[in-house]
């Protein structure tokens, strides 16, 4: 059977049934939301005049969910648009509706009698052929499923999301033992092509894969703090980004989970199991108490961590009294600091004799044995738990992946001295003379299965840069960039400075990019792999030079990054960018003048310079007002006036957009633009686009004269500028900002209508940069930015 999910509907309206029934919208999937039925009229709802039979009483649930959608942080939405695909009903009215959809998602109260009853409901309105999933976290699918029709039986299973839906990578799916073999595969690939996940085929146990070692490592955390007289605060400063862990290490993660959230998913566990793993999931008294007092961690803004003031407050667990935070001290920190690459920083750390050293080897190898027993039983192989456990809860590296760090053969000798008993097929890897999980063969990564190592297998939409340059090398490469051959005539430029920060060593590589891809290939990909796309120029270099008064230096510089914008512009064979997270500045100039934009739904993007005193100096003025002029129709009245007006508003407020769809609202990416959804996709559909238009007979575009407000348009730019200054919104610096950046997008002094060549208006804007570059007051803006990573207002 031919299954394609065009409808949907969420039964559930709390946080994750609206925050799923969000992320659908969000990819333009119409879904229908439906939650109970309240018990009786609020007295706000007697006040309007409501009955019983109102359907804005009977639809409440839903249709608050709507409008806590719009208000949550971060928010669930990408574009308020999305809210026109989401409707809302109840079970009791519209159940019949579930007939019009593809696939139904149950996410109800974590109640396996309450979820048959529903189901049971379901099955008798649903067509043959829908659909089912719930999203527990960790009730057996298969005892949902007993007692419904075969035809529902077949196309049931668990797609457990993690929260938010929108940001959090993980999806489990969990089929049944009735589940339909083509229902599984068609879920993983509509997962990871539509929905954007990265999925784990896990097994119907108890919490399934990343909960249940994820759980785990916090509940050994948390015991060995107890035991050992570790502070709260003292575990957390060693359990996050130190050893590759989020921000929020152990004890921040728990106060943001709910202290009582987390009692529940250990308490899944403790029931189902017996002897020495039981225990583990028995949660400590200390916590206990504290979800007894209503410490349930960031919801009620009191957890392990408290706010006084502008003070944060730790929880000392012998007397659950609050104190200032205290940090781990210990030479292997520093040691670890020191130590280059994250592998290298925890082998440091964890063998280290120091309390850090024994704080980390007890909480790791635990946890380690305990994925390593559980292989099999939870999911098929290391490279699901790794996976679970790196998208689901922000884990740098798997369990496996830490122990082959840390030395799978070095460690093993450690635990079995110490009496821990190591699951046999690890023993049996390395006797067979396998000393690590994964190992490279042929420039492939693979994995051990049990018996030998076999290639992980990869969706062909995923391109791994790292790995990639490593089989087929690059063309060219130097400190900032590398041209690297994607294949079927597509070149890649990678940026690889530091925050992938603009200067003339990438801007050297994108010249010789051009010449190289015009020569010998079809189409060029400029996209990269880092934690950000661009946050632009490279400011420190821009200051010193500013400070040392070497215009003439910068002068060369602004122009050779302004030559090199317009070579992407015109460029004889297709430029695609690809841009992702923080696409700031410098990093949207790369953008706008490529011939399509093929960009992440997780785009950061805004012409932000203002914030450090500066106007834009890459051609993005330009390269905006010439976007917004794209997006209008032909044949219809251009007011010049109202898009100079949109651009200098959006530039001299630095508006960053909050998603990749925001980008196309605030003009940076046109209607024929693209997202993708899923972020490991994204060099692959950018070069699919370079492809495609290629192939389509793709011809350059030539230089035009463009239409400017002049004189007239100035002034009325500088209106809102003066209005915000006499009523003190912004400083004598931000004004003398604005009038440069409102002259260079009228285009100067001219008249109205005046067209004008793009080296005029260029040549405005570097003048404009540079002069303000001189100016000790943006200089300090700079200054600051560098320092203290946030904008000064001088």
């Amino acid at each position: 059977m031919t299954y394609k999910i065009q409808k949907a509907a969420v039964l559930g309206s709390g946080v994750m049934g609206s925050g799923i029934a969000a992320h659908l919208a969000n990819i333009g999937i119409p879904t229908l939301i439906l939650d109970i039925v309240p018990k009786e009229l609020t007295k706000e709802e007697e006040a309007k005049g409501l009955s019983t039979d109102s359907p804005a009483f009977r639809n409440r649930f839903a249709l608050s969910a709507l409008q806590k959608l719009q208000k949550q942080k971060p928010a669930p939405l990408t574009s308020k648009k999305s809210l026109d695909l989401l409707t809302v009903g109840n079970f009791e009215d519209d159940l019949e509706k579930l007939k019009d959809v593809d696939w139904i998602i149950e996410v109800v109260v974590e109640n396996l009698e309450v979820k048959k009853n529903l189901f049971e409901r379901v099955d008798a309105v649903r067509k043959e052929g829908t659909i089912i999933s719930s999203n527990t976290s960790g009730i057996s699918v298969n005892a949902m499923a007993e007692g419904c029709s075969e035809d529902f039986k077949k196309h049931f299973l668990g797609t457990h999301f993690f929260n938010p839906p929108r940001y959090l990578k993980l999806l489990e799916i969990i089929p049944t033992e009735y589940t339909d073999t083509s229902v599984v595969q068609f879920m993983k690939t509509f997962a990871e092509d539509v929905l954007g996940k990265g999925v784990v085929i896990g097994k119907d146990t108890p919490n399934f894969v990343a909960n249940r070692i994820g759980t785990y490592g916090l509940l050994i955390t948390l015991r060995e703090m107890i035991e050992r007289g570790y502070t709260v605060g003292e575990v957390d400063s060693v359990t996050g980004p130190l050893i590759g862990r989020p921000k929020s290490a152990t004890f921040r993660t728990l106060d943001v989970v709910g202290l009582d959230t987390f009692l529940h998913v250990a308490k899944t566990v403790y029931d189902q199991t017996t002897g020495e793993e039981q225990q583990v999931f028995d949660v400590p008294e200390v916590m206990k108490k504290m979800v007894e007092n209503g410490w349930l961690g960031a919801k009620i803004g009191q957890g392990f961590f408290v706010k006084q003031g502008k003070e944060i407050l730790e929880i000392d667990i012998n007397t659950l009294e609050y104190g200032p935070v205290k940090k781990l001290q210990t030479p292997s920190i520093e040691m670890a600091k020191q130590a280059k690459g994250l592998a290298n920083k925890v082998k440091t750390l964890v063998y280290a004799k120091d309390r850090t050293g024994e704080l980390l080897w007890n909480i790791f190898a635990p946890t380690l044995i305990y994925s390593a027993e559980l292989t099999g039983e939870i999911a098929d192989n290391i490279v699901e738990i790794d996976n679970a456990l790196k998208w689901g809860f922000g884990w740098s590296q798997g369990p496996f992946e830490m122990w082959d760090a840390i030395g799978v053969k070095q460690s093993v000798e450690r635990m079995e001295q110490e009496g821990r008993t190591v699951p046999s097929f690890v023993k049996e890897m390395l006797s067979n003379g396998y000393e690590s999980f994964y190992t490279e063969i042929d420039g492939d990564l693979t994995f051990y299965n049990g018996t030998e190592y076999e290639k992980i297998p990869v969706n062909e939409k995923v391109i791994d840069l790292k790995r990639y340059k490593k089989k087929h090398g690059v063309i060219k490469s130097n400190s900032g960039a590398s041209l690297i051959d994607l294949g079927d005539g597509i070149a890649l430029l990678e940026f690889h400075s530091k925050s992938n920060a603009i200067g003339l060593d990438i801007v050297q590589m994108i010249n010789f990019a051009i010449d190289e891809v015009e020569a010998n290939y079809k189409g060029l990909v400029i996209g990269n792999q880092g934690k950000n796309f661009c946050v632009g120029a490279n400011l420190g270099m821009i200051l010193m030079e500013a400070q040392d008064d070497n215009i003439f230096e910068l002068d060369f510089v602004i122009r050779s990054f302004q030559k090199a914008m317009r070579r992407i512009k015109y460029s004889k064979k297709p430029v695609v960018a690809a841009p992702f997270g923080m696409t700031l500045g410098g990093g949207s100039e790369v953008c706008l003048p490529a011939t399509h934009i093929q960009a992440s739904a997780e785009t950061y993007m805004g012409l932000v310079e203002v914030g450090v005193g500066l106007i834009p100096g890459g051609g993005g003025n330009i390269a905006l007002y010439e976007k917004f002029l794209k997006g209008l129709p032909n044949g219809v009245e251009i007011d010049y006036q109202a898009i100079a007006t949109k651009v200098f508003e959006t530039i001299a407020m630095a508006k960053v957009s909050t998603s990749g769809e925001e980008a196309r609202e605030n003009n940076f990416l046109s209607f024929a633009d693209g997202i993708s959804v899923n972020p490991d996709h994204l060099i692959y559909d950018a070069k699919q686009a370079a492809l495609a238009i290629y192939e389509a007979g793709y011809v350059p575009p030539v230089p035009k004269k463009v239409k400017v407000v002049g004189a007239p348009g100035y002034a009325t730019l500088l209106l809102g500028a003066q209005g915000m200054y006499q009523s003190g919104y912004i400083s004598d610096h931000d004004l003398k900002i604005a009038k440069k950046l409102a002259y260079v997008i009228a285009g100067g002094l001219v008249p109205y209508g005046t067209e004008v060549t793009e080296d005029y208006l260029l040549n405005l804007e570097r003048e404009a940069f540079l002069q303000l570059v001189a100016d000790p007051k943006s200089q300090a803006r700079m200054q600051h930015m560098l320092v203290k990573g946030k904008p000064l207002r001088n």
